[in-house]
This record gives structure tokens, sequence and C-alpha cells, in this order.
């Protein structure tokens, strides 16, 4: 299960730091990934990273600017949210998956969403 949470409203330029708590034992054998929604469009992907936290990767549009990070003492993936944009406005979700390639594309495992509106 997924429990993403920290969402709000921040002006533009401002940061914002989402979490994704996950539960069960095995969290470390497991990619996660963040992806945001817009209402009216498809639902896109942001950043992932991978299990023990070696890898990540992020969409062009938020490279510099978010951070993807993992916590396995807490079983918690972080996305620290820099320099936000009106157009980052969205529902964003984390997600989960044994294989990194795939949490970038159809992750097997959603959270609930969380919303970040980012005001100009």
């Amino acid at each position: 299960q997924l429990q993403a949470s920290g969402g709000g409203l921040v002006q533009a330029g401002g940061s914002l730091r989402l979490s994704c708590a996950a539960s069960g034992r095995t969290f470390s054998s497991y990619a996660m990934g963040w992806f945001r929604q817009v209402p009216g469009k498809e639902r896109e992907f942001v950043a992932a990273i991978s299990g023990r936290g070696a890898s990540t990767y992020y969409t062009d549009s938020v490279k510099g600017r978010f951070t993807i990070s993992r916590d396995s003492a807490e079983n918690t993936v972080y996305l620290r949210m820099n320099s936000l944009k009106p157009e980052d406005t969205a529902v964003y979700y984390c997600a989960a998956d044994l294989a990194y390639v795939r949490v970038q594309q159809r992750p097997e495992y959603w959270g609930q969403g969380t919303l970040v509106t980012v005001s100009s």
C-alpha cells in the first residue's frame, strides 16, 4: 500500500516535498516513481528511483528542479520540488514496481494522489 502526502498550495518559485510511505517489508525490492495528472490530460511520468536508490530518472521538464530520493529505514520515497511553476500544478501520484523500467511506464502499484497547486 502506498500513501502519498505533502501536496498543497505554493507560489511560483516556491518549494514542496512530497512523501510516499509504503507498507511491507520488501520496500528496497521495488523501484518507485512519481507521476502527475492534470484534469482532462493523461497521467504523465515525472521521476523514478531504483530499488536501492542507485539510479534516478526524470522527465525533461523537471530536470534540475525536482529530486527523487528514498529512505529504506522509513519505507518512504520523496519528491523534492523546487522552483515550482504554475504548469507543475497537478495531482501527483506515487507508484511502485519490481522493475525500474516498468515503474516509468506502467507501474503495478499506485498510491492515491496528492494535489499540488502552484499560483502565479
